[in-house]
Formats: C-alpha cells, sequence, structure tokens
C-alpha cells in the first residue's frame, strides 16, 4: 500500500491508512509526537488507536532521548509461536479437554503461581542466565523492591486483557491444516510498576514543563533519569521474553501429553511494546515500538487478529520508512467499555463459533467486533510484510 504524511508535524509523520480514517484523539497524539524537537520520525501503523500519551500502534524514532509512554505500561508485551507436527486431523472433536489441561498447567488472569518456576524442571526451557537476571532485581528502582516475590510467582503467568494462549490450524497453501501454538503476554504487574514510576519521574523533568502532552515527558540522553529508566526497561523486556518462553514451554508440554509423538519447530518470538537502538540514515536513534513488531528483512513476526479471526505469522521486507515495522495486530476499533455497551454474550457466541474458548461476560470486552478486520489491516502493510502462515485457532484461552 505504501504511506501517506500526515499533515501538520514537524518531523516526518508516515500513515500506513487512511489519515481521514484515524479517531480525531488518536490523529492529535500523532501531531504532538510529531512536534517533540527529538523526534526524527513517526511510523504509523494500520492497528492504529489511542492510547495513554502516544498511540498504539505508532512506531517513534528519537535521538538522544526516549519517551517511556511511546513503549506502554506492559513493557516487553509480545508475542510467541511455534508449529507443530500435528495436523487438524489428529486434533479431537472435542478440544474442551484441551483447553483444561492448559489452563490447569498456565495461570491467567490475576492468579500466581504456588512456587517459582524452576527452568530446570520445564521441558525444553533454556537453562541459561536465570541466576544473573533474578540477581539484577536488586539494581531495579527501590521503590519496586517489595515486588520481588510477587514477580518471580508471575514468571509463566498469562495475565487477562487481550493477553491470550491458542492452538491454531494453518490455512493454505502448502501446509494447510499444520498445528501450531501460540500465546501473547508480558512483563505482567512488575513491568507496568516501573513503567508507571519512570512516567512520573518523567513529567516532573524541567525540560518536559511545555510539552503539548505531559505524558509524552522525555528522558534524556546522559542524564541518571535516562541511565535508571534504561535499566529498569532492559530487565523488564528480558522479563517479559522469559515470560513467553516459560509458558511456551509448559503448553508444549501440555500438547505433549495429549499427543507423546509431537515434535516442535523452532519457536519464534517478538516484542511489540518496546525500545531499540536502531540506525537510519546514518543517524543513531531510540526507537520505541507500541503495538508495533520489528519487521527488519528477513525478520519472523506474528501478527494477531481477535479471538475469533485468527492471526498471521509475517516476514519483514525491512522497509526503512517504517523504522523497519509492521502493525502488532488488528488494533481495537472501540474501548473495552463501548464493546461491553454493543455486544451480548450471545454475540460472542456467534462471533466464535469453532473455537473452544470462554464465551461469558468476562471476555465479551475481547469479541471479535470490537477490533479492526486483520484482514484489511494487513493489505495495508504489504509494503512491510510477506504472509508466510495464515493461522485460525480452534483454541484460545483468555484470562
Amino acid at each position: 500500500m505504501g504511506f501517506t504524511p500526515l499533515a501538520g508535524t514537524r518531523a516526518p509523520v508516515r500513515v500506513w491508512t487512511d489519515p481521514y480514517g484515524i479517531e480525531p484523539q488518536a490523529a492529535q497524539q500523532l501531531r504532538n509526537i510529531g512536534a517533540l524537537p527529538w523526534v526524527q520520525g513517526v511510523a504509523v501503523m494500520p492497528d492504529v488507536h489511542f492510547g495513554k500519551g502516544a498511540t498504539v500502534g505508532s512506531v517513534i524514532a528519537m535521538r538522544q532521548a526516549v519517551s517511556p509512554a511511546a513503549v506502554g505500561v506492559d513493557i516487553g508485551c509480545g508475542m510467541s509461536a511455534v508449529r507443530t507436527s500435528l495436523t487438524a486431523a489428529d486434533l479431537p472433536d472435542d478440544l474442551a479437554p484441551l483447553r483444561s489441561a492448559i489452563e490447569a498447567t498456565i495461570p491467567v488472569g490475576f492468579a500466581k503461581r504456588d512456587d517459582p518456576v524452576d527452568p530446570r524442571r520445564v521441558r525444553g526451557l533454556a537453562h541459561a542466565g536465570w541466576d544473573a537476571f533474578w540477581r539484577r532485581f536488586g539494581e531495579l528502582d527501590r521503590k519496586v523492591a517489595q515486588l520481588e516475590h510477587r514477580a518471580q510467582h508471575q514468571m509463566g503467568t498469562l495475565g487477562g486483557g487481550n493477553h491470550f494462549i491458542e492452538v491454531c490450524v494453518e490455512r493454505g497453501g502448502p501446509d494447510d491444516g499444520q498445528v501450531w501454538l501460540m500465546l501473547h503476554s508480558g512483563s505482567r504487574n512488575i513491568g507496568k510498576e516501573l513503567a508507571e514510576r519512570h512516567m512520573a519521574v518523567a513529567r516532573g523533568l524541567p525540560h518536559n514543563v511545555d510539552l503539548p502532552d505531559r505524558d509524552l515527558a522525555v528522558f534524556l540522553a546522559g542524564t541518571p533519569e535516562m541511565d535508571a529508566y534504561r535499566r529498569d526497561l532492559f530487565w523488564a523486556q528480558e522479563y517479559a521474553r522469559r515470560n513467553r518462553s516459560v509458558m511456551l514451554a509448559l503448553l508444549c508440554g501440555v500438547v505433549r501429553d495429549e499427543f507423546p509423538h509431537v515434535s516442535y519447530g523452532e519457536p519464534i518470538s517478538c516484542h511489540h511494546n518496546y525500545v531499540a537502538e536502531e540506525t537510519y540514515e546514518g543517524v543513531d536513534v531510540l526507537v520505541t515500538r507500541k503495538g508495533a513488531i520489528r519487521a527488519g528483512r528477513g525478520d519472523l513476526g506474528i501478527i494477531p487478529g481477535s479471538m475469533g479471526t485468527g492471526s498471521y505469522i509475517v516476514r519483514g521486507k525491512g522497509n526503512p520508512d517504517a523504522y523497519c515495522s509492521a502493525s502488532h495486530g488488528a488494533g481495537r476499533r472501540m474501548s473495552r467499555g463501548q464493546a461491553k455497551r454493543t455486544y451480548s454474550t450471545a454475540d460472542l457466541v456467534r462471533q466464535t463459533v469453532g473455537v473452544e474458548c470462554r464465551k461469558d461476560a468476562g471476555v465479551v470486552d475481547e469479541i471479535p467486533g470490537a477490533y479492526k478486520d486483520i484482514t484489511k489491516v494487513m493489505a495495508q502493510q504489504d509494503d512491510l510484510v510477506e504472509v508466510v502462515a495464515h493461522l485460525k485457532q480452534v483454541v484460545c484461552v483468555k484470562g
């Protein structure tokens, strides 16, 4: 499709959807971001929608600065997936026992583990670096010191909201019918606590006083505040990556118990709320992707739809205009509150036909109708990624 420039901004803001179709609040956020003096440029993904401070579905390249609101509060949130040797023909007609087994193994919602994860006891989980990772907890912001016990017991848990675990079947192509496992989660409560503390610090810094939106407050390179944020940020990103690795290994174990002959391919994992140091046109920048994945040339990524529409495994095309990025999903077209007011459980049942999942009032806000059309989102970014596989869920576990 290519991009359309957003008018009225200091830095270039490139949009991979119809600019006139962006909700007014989100469009104003993008203009606010484009006005910041540190911004090199912004790439706006087709799943863009309003968020706190920075829009969800925005990629922001800054020189010598970073805005914690442009990362989001669920630091390191992202996706993991793995292809199995199973086909749809191997799956039973009744998938409820498989969903129950997953829910019994991986805590969801606000639940946490009775005992911390022991990596040596989880088949298929890499053992390296765990002790050093947890020792670094003591270096984090001292205000979260009391949360170490909680962080340890939430490692390997899903959370709620739009986080999910799925069993999917590939649709179309030479591997039609192949079964995949997929999950979406982040840094749990500890990432949120760290993010909110640093956002509060940033809002109080003198150079952020006259910003068009105080939630876009930034840290500047070479300052103690930036150093502290980067330390906590990168630790939380690693927590999120390890959290997904634990759950994926446990999920593979559940499926192995049901299908002892199963084998697995190489897992795919990608953050979609994070910071990376990158270089474009000879300029070193800090790139924040909030609701976006890296899509460098050859990079494998995961772009989910909703709990009833399916997902995509993609390969990046390395488009520098988008800072080598792509959307992180379909993107919401209505808020959770609006979804609850608009839809009923009967609507949820109709929109999730053929999916073994919760169909109660607690997940109506995640109904497929609350999300944008994933096929349209994919069509709008065909210059950013190519589709490797189209997946349709048959089991979906929500928090």
